[in-house]
């Protein structure tokens, strides 16, 4: 029961800290999602389902290539969103893809 309390006022006081020190607040989510796996990839998919980022962007943001996470997607039952629904959802694909062709270029 402590802990609830306690992640409650941290959580009030978290968001409440981004509106004065939004860089603070994004370098501590950065840092928490770098060393925790489990955070990133409940956030990302959270992020995925609710098509906040479509597939490409979480692929990125899991460090995997589209088709990869696609598979892993697939495998764990979770709905797959085909084509972007905006424009800042095609660049952020294309930026994915992009980057991944770079990454398998330069390990060639």
């Amino acid at each position: 029961m402590a802990s609830s309390v306690t992640s409650d006022w941290q959580l009030e006081y978290l968001l409440k800290l981004q509106r004065t020190r939004p860089e603070l607040v994004q370098r501590a989510l950065e840092k928490a999602m770098a060393e925790d796996e489990e955070l990133r990839w409940a956030l990302v998919v959270s992020a995925y389902l609710d098509e906040s980022i479509s597939l490409a962007r979480a692929a990125m943001l899991l460090g995997l290539h589209p088709v990869e996470l696609r598979r892993i997607f697939v495998e764990k039952g979770i709905p797959i969103y085909l084509g972007p629904e905006t424009l800042e959802d095609a660049r952020a694909e294309a930026d994915a893809l992009r980057s991944s062709f770079e990454q398998s270029r330069q390990s060639s």
